[in-house]
């Protein structure tokens, strides 16, 4: 067998080594980047591990073309283990242009094996296998060549451990009926766009202060938004580098229709509005002569009956209990506004918002079982 380097750093090896790995069932991933300065992140550097002696570095800077390892990527025969792998999952799908398939996540798993599903890869490790990874490279420039030793050191480390952590959280799994609930959650990791963020034309209801708008100052930051994204991609620079979103949303709210108002009122710099200004005043002129009707409902904050809050705190209790006794962390049922909606909307009869709720649909709807036959009967 063909001794490869630890760093890979050309098409040849690379190939070899991907070869090597669709011979076996499971192999351990990571990215480094860099996203400070740029629309996308940038990628510094990819892990991979076949065993915790057998760990590789492959280097994006020095490898234009990655298609070998997108082939790896999309082989469903392989299990590709990531923590926390949404963010290393969107940076590879666009750096290889193939969809990963048969993703492990062991942050996500935690979450089914009696533990948090909130852990960094640092104190899963130690928990697991009290092991202590070193922190000294966590805010490095990954895009920087020669990598030194701690920084090779480091990167191998945050793969070496994945496979056994996998074997380990398996075993703490409560039956078969759980790790079927593991592996439906896993199974979404197939799909893009659970990683891939919401779309350019929804990223407005993402903007802290978007809720306090009204509806001509939703239409129009919806419209800011989807405009600033577009020119940050355009530029290749992060959105908040062509407006802030504090500035766009106070853009929203006072809807200048002069430069000077978008200076004076709203905050914008000079050399925003030099660069952006006429265009801002014609995206804000354009909207608030649209149709009333055309603008985004505006969002309400979810207000609570007496009925609501009984069943809220029922159903947070049932929570607690059966995923104390089952081993699962209670947040990966649904956050406190999602089991708000949950029960206004089951208490409304709101049968369609409902089927919208991923409480009522796969495992989660297994799990509250109970809940929804005491309290909903038909």
């Amino acid at each position: 067998m063909e001794k490869l380097s630890t760093l890979i750093q050309n098409e040849a090896d690379l190939e070899i080594l991907v070869a090597r790995v669709r011979q076996t069932d499971t192999v351990a991933l990571d990215t480094e980047f860099v996203w400070e300065r740029t629309y996308y992140p940038q990628l510094g550097l990819i892990q991979i591990a076949l065993s915790d002696e057998d760990c590789y570095l492959i280097d994006p800077i020095a490898i234009k073309n990655l298609k070998a390892l997108g082939q790896l990527l999309c082989d469903r025969r392989v299990v590709k283990i990531f923590h926390d792998a949404p963010q290393d999952l969107a940076i590879l799908q666009r750096a290889t242009g193939a969809t990963p398939q048969n993703i492990f996540d062991t942050r996500l798993a935690a979450g089914f094996s009696n533990l948090p599903a909130t852990l960094s890869l640092g104190n899963l490790v130690k928990e697991l296998l009290d092991i202590e990874l070193a922190k000294e490279e966590t805010r490095t420039n990954w895009c920087q060549r020669p990598l030194t030793d701690e920084q090779v050191r480091y990167a191998l480390d945050d793969v070496r451990y994945l496979r056994a952590a996998r074997i380990l959280l398996l075993t703490r799994i409560i039956g078969p009926k759980i790790k079927s609930w593991l592996q439906e959650e896993l199974n979404l990791l197939n799909n893009p766009a659970t990683y891939c963020g919401p779309p350019a034309d929804e990223r407005y209801l993402k903007i802290r202060g978007s809720s306090a708008l009204d509806r001509p100052g939703l239409a129009i930051l919806k419209n800011l938004s989807t405009w600033r994204d577009g020119m940050a991609r355009k530029i290749d620079r992060p959105r908040g580098h062509v407006i802030k979103d504090v500035v766009l949303v106070e853009l929203a709210k006072q809807k200048p229709t002069t430069l000077e108002e978008q200076k004076s009122r709203c905050g914008l710099s000079d050399n925003a509005t030099a660069k952006y200004g006429k265009t801002i005043t014609a995206i804000v002129e354009t909207t608030l002569s649209q149709p009333v009707d055309s603008y985004p409902a505006l969002e309400r904050p979810i207000r609570l009956s007496q009925t609501d809050r009984e069943a809220l705190e029922k159903l947070n209790n049932l929570i607690h209990l059966k995923a104390g006794v089952l081993g699962i962390a209670p947040g990966l049922i649904g956050n406190a506004s999602e089991l708000k909606m949950l029960v206004t909307t089951l208490n409304a009869k709101k049968t369609e918002a409902s089927q919208q709720l991923r409480q009522t649909d796969g495992w989660r709807k297994s799990f509250l079982e109970d809940f929804f036959r005491q309290n909903w009967r038909k």
